[in-house]
């Protein structure tokens, strides 16, 4: 026996509160649309919710394994000769991602070498530079900077 005084149904009190909820704060639109929709199957109950949740849950987890994200947690197809080659196969790929990886690190630490050496070059152009401004004195031994001379 459903007690429930919103019913989990299309009906003129429910379109109201989920257009009421919509304009007040959205989420609130979006949680009594999904009442709506979806209420039917937790039944009103925490128990049946919970029970829906870990259903979906194990789903996605069965799933997962079969589609062969994660680690290598294969499951025996039955064929031995087929499952020697897909363990070949997973191990060639996992040498060849090593490889690349080990790639990409030379590489990173090769641009990282060829930016010291262009910071390194930069600092000593700017250093000479500086030392060369240093050296700008003029001819009668004072500084060439017109520094108090206005005129």
């Amino acid at each position: 026996m459903n007690t429930a005084l919103i019913k989990p149904q299309w009906s003129p009190l429910t379109i109201a509160l989920m257009v009421i909820g919509f304009i007040l704060f959205w989420p609130l639109g979006l949680a009594m649309l999904a009442y709506i929709l979806w209420g039917e199957k937790f039944g009103g109950s925490a128990e049946k919710a919970q029970a829906y949740w870990n259903k979906g849950c194990s789903y996605m987890r069965n799933n997962n394994k079969r589609q062969g994200f994660g680690p290598a947690r294969h499951a025996s197809s039955g064929n031995a000769a087929f499952d020697d080659y897909r363990a070949e196969q997973m191990r060639r790929l996992e040498e060849e991602r090593a490889r690349l990886d080990a790639e990409i690190d030379a590489f990173h630490e090769y641009m990282a070498n060829l930016n010291k050496a262009k910071d390194r070059e930069e600092f000593d152009r700017f250093m000479s530079e500086r030392r060369g401004n240093r050296q700008g004195y003029g001819d009668n031994g004072e500084q060439n900077n017109n520094w108090g001379h206005n005129g």
